[in-house]
């Protein structure tokens, strides 16, 4: 389990492709200073297994499943991606119950800029639609984000300069992919009340 707060920004050093995967190596010293090979790591939201270490970086293995349903299979050596280490039960829960399961992905569609913050407009699949409501949580890269605006097949978010610094949501533009990861209790409730979860 992830809380969506970014602990740092990684660097992708390399892509092999391994048959009907991919091995990623990245870059990024905090979170690779106490893994082991099996720990788990979010990176842009997308829960992956550490498979090797070797000083700062470590790679993980990356299945065709995961490839078609999130945005890592646009990635490139030199992209910046956000890292998450999995929370610890001694932990502050700072941001929301994230699993680090993809739901689905979104496209920048518009960023407004403002002296300090900027909102991203994103595209929303139909079938998360029902998953999202105004002031909720979603997760945007695996970044822990509250819902500023929404709209029949959008929503949009405000940044703030910590969050524009911090994380691959300063970089992003219009016409690029980002992970969407809705709030899991909403998923939840709807399987209890007998909705139809898909």
């Amino acid at each position: 389990m992830f809380t969506g707060l970014v602990e740092e920004l990684g660097e992708v050093t390399a892509i092999d492709d391994v048959g009907d995967s991919v091995r990623l190596t990245l870059h990024g010293p905090t979170v690779t200073a106490d893994a082991r090979q099996g720990d788990s790591i979010a990176v842009n939201g997308a829960c992956l297994t550490v498979v090797a270490t070797d000083g700062e970086t470590f790679s993980a293995d990356v299945m065709a499943e995961t490839l078609a349903r999130t945005s890592l299979r646009s990635v490139a050596p030199g992209r910046r991606v956000n890292l998450e280490r999995p929370v610890r039960l001694s932990d502050r829960l700072g941001g929301h119950v994230v699993q680090g399961h993809v739901d689905g992905t979104g496209t920048v569609q518009t960023r407004q800029h403002s002296d300090t913050w900027d909102v991203l407009r994103i595209s929303l699949p139909a079938r998360l639609r029902r998953y999202v409501v105004q002031k909720g949580s979603l997760t945007v890269d695996g970044v822990s984000l509250t819902v500023s605006g929404i709209g029949p097949d959008w929503f949009e978010v405000s940044l703030i300069p910590t969050t524009l610094s911090a994380t691959t949501l300063g970089l992003v533009q219009p016409g690029d992919p980002v992970n969407l990861e809705v709030d899991v209790l909403a998923k939840y409730v709807e399987q209890l009340l007998g909705g139809d979860e898909r």
